[in-house]
């Protein structure tokens, strides 16, 4: 079946339908990643985005529910040069084409991906329409310039979970609260592989009911959007901002960088893919990371008396991490827990449990 892809700007795109049928809208970005689909598409960051893979052939190695990052995909479509119909691998479950279908996410192949992606890095990410069941041009552009757009849109009530959960109930050296944003998985497991007990709570959760979970640090995680349309995650950090150790991860990260007066800006077409560069200040090592994320701090409006600038995006220069020079508080914009490296920001999990022990050792009666 014919599928089409419309921007906002006119371009049109024909291909041809796998996964769901139907009518969605979205940001159209691109994302640079070689393989990984499969954890990519349930990344709840990508809610309101239609992903363009720019490498040709998805779908090779199927897909299967141990690398899933989320409870659902959460993208509004998909977007390849070429599908692969078979499914090649001994932990593959189903193929890509029946889990889009299963959760109801629209596909589309045979497209210029390479000619599209060139378009975005020139003219930046644009609000797109992708559709099965109309194919008038003119239409479903209108479509596209009617739709929501990402700046100003709270995107976090849309992932995050509704109740609270304990992801690992034994207990352990440090019991960690995770603002679910839209968190994946392996951040979880990551805790989990570091001795954590973990519990997940709703991103309105309010600062005196995490307290009252006495934990010892905080995890604000990635999720998608704006992040200065969560004003209500902002005030939380705001009010344990050096009551507890905190560690932000990519939006956890804009989010802390707000808290503390800086603001943030949204970037032409984003940084999608897992191959960025990130410089660590201090030992001047260089990370190869993975990173989702279209809006980001400005360097400039944080006050560098308070805070220090601990990783730099090698790419365009962005900031990519930083700590507040008094409270035990750290962030990063890339995911450590991702490590395409494959594991040259792991230690980011080390230093926040380094952190949380510090801070009980200081303070005996710690909450």
């Amino acid at each position: 079946m014919t599928a089409v892809l419309a921007l906002e700007d006119g371009r049109i795109f024909r291909g041809r339908s796998f996964g769901a049928l139907g009518e969605r809208f979205g940001e159209v970005v691109f994302n640079t990643s070689m393989s990984g689909y499969q954890e990519i598409i349930t990344d709840p960051s990508y809610k309101g985005q239609i992903i363009t893979m720019t490498y040709p052939l998805i779908g090779n190695y199927g897909v299967n529910k141990e690398d899933i990052e989320s409870r659902c995909p959460f993208t509004e479509g998909f977007v390849v040069k070429e599908y692969s119909k078979i499914a090649s691998n001994w932990r593959a479950e189903k193929t890509l084409g029946e889990y889009l279908k299963e959760n109801d996410i629209l596909g589309i192949e045979g497209i210029d991906t390479r000619g599209l992606t060139l378009h975005i890095r020139r003219a930046g990410a644009m609000k797109a329409v992708l559709s099965t069941q109309d194919e008038d041009e003119k239409s479903l552009v209108t479509k596209a310039r009617n739709s929501r757009g990402l700046i100003g849109i709270d995107l976090v009530k849309e992932v995050s979970t509704r109740k609270k959960y304990i992801w690992s109930p034994q207990k352990a050296s440090h019991k960690v609260v995770v603002i679910d944003c839209g968190v994946k998985y392996n951040i979880l497991r990551e805790l989990l592989k570091n001795h954590c007990q973990v519990i997940v709570v709703p991103a309105k959760t309010e600062a005196e009911d995490i307290l009252k979970i006495k934990p010892h640090g905080l995890l604000f995680s990635n999720g998608p959007g704006d992040p200065a349309a969560v004003s209500y995650v902002v005030e939380t950090v705001r009010n344990l901002l050096g009551r507890i150790p905190i560690f932000g991860i990519c939006l956890g990260h804009q989010i802390l960088g707000l808290a503390m007066g800086g603001k943030t800006y949204k970037l032409k077409f984003g940084h999608h893919g897992a191959n960025h560069p990130v410089k660590d200040m201090k030992t001047n090592k260089i990370s190869i990371t993975s990173q989702n994320h279209g809006f980001c701090l400005d360097i400039d409006t944080l006050n560098k008396k308070e805070i220090e600038i601990t990783h730099i995006n090698l790419n365009d220069r962005t900031l990519e991490g930083m700590k507040h020079k008094k409270f035990p508080a750290f962030s990063v914009q890339f995911h450590p827990e991702a490590s395409p490296g494959p594991h040259d920001s792991s230690y980011l999990f080390g230093e926040f449990i380094d952190l949380m022990q510090k801070s009980k050792s200081k303070n005996k009666n710690y909450i």
